[in-house]
């Protein structure tokens, strides 16, 4: 699946917290940090929250979470903009 052009940072929030848990724990300036805590392992990932997220920052926000988790980063597109 290509990915989207037209998604703004807020949203990309809202859709790495509803599947895969991530939690914003800090917003500073035009930026957020999420935050996954799974068994002891803390996995950090910063969205912009612009109104339009670039291509290669989407790209590797999903290559990022995908690598954590351990997923396919197909798998992680997928889910999130499938």
């Amino acid at each position: 699946m290509k990915l989207p052009r037209d998604l703004s940072g807020t949203e990309v929030a809202r859709r790495l917290a509803r599947h895969y848990g991530y939690r914003v724990t800090r917003t500073r300036g035009s930026h957020m940090t999420m935050t996954l805590t799974t068994g002891g392992d803390r996995h950090q990932v910063t969205v912009p929250r612009h109104r339009d997220v670039r291509i290669g920052t989407l790209d590797a926000i999903t290559a990022d979470v995908a690598a954590f988790l351990g997923l396919p980063k197909q798998a992680v597109r997928d889910t999130l903009f499938g």
